[in-house]
């Protein structure tokens, strides 16, 4: 389920992800009002965590006031591949020498194709 989770990230995930954005802040770079972001959290369109007890979603997930694109499905896919939340940021902010860079990197490059032919394969 790819909703705010009430657990803690661990401190090596949280300080993979770089720099994070509350939901207003989110709702602010995306240019809608900070309610439509609890909805594109339930609708698995974008990921929030816990962090000092407020939601909170990975700044490298926005580029040019929009959600990268393949972001909502690659969540889809991890999350049907069993990960968690907490298991999908470390997984999106992870090198891997194959693409090259993170996940989010490739995303963000529009090399979105290769991310979720990985994530496919992990549910396998």
């Amino acid at each position: 389920m790819h909703a705010t989770v009430d657990s803690a990230l661990d401190p090596r995930t949280d300080a993979l992800a770089g720099e994070w954005l509350t939901l207003r802040e989110t709702a602010d770079r995306l240019g809608i009002k900070p309610n439509r972001i609890k909805q594109l959290i339930h609708e698995h369109r974008i990921l929030a965590v816990r962090r000092g007890g407020e939601p909170m979603v990975p700044a490298a997930f926005i580029k040019d006031g929009q959600v990268i694109k393949g972001l909502p499905g690659t969540l889809t896919l991890l999350s049907d591949a069993g990960f968690d939340d907490a298991e999908t940021i470390r997984w999106l902010f992870t090198a891997d020498d194959t693409l090259p860079g993170t996940p989010v990197d490739a995303l963000t490059e529009n090399r979105g194709t290769e991310v979720r032919r990985r994530a496919q394969a992990l549910a396998f």
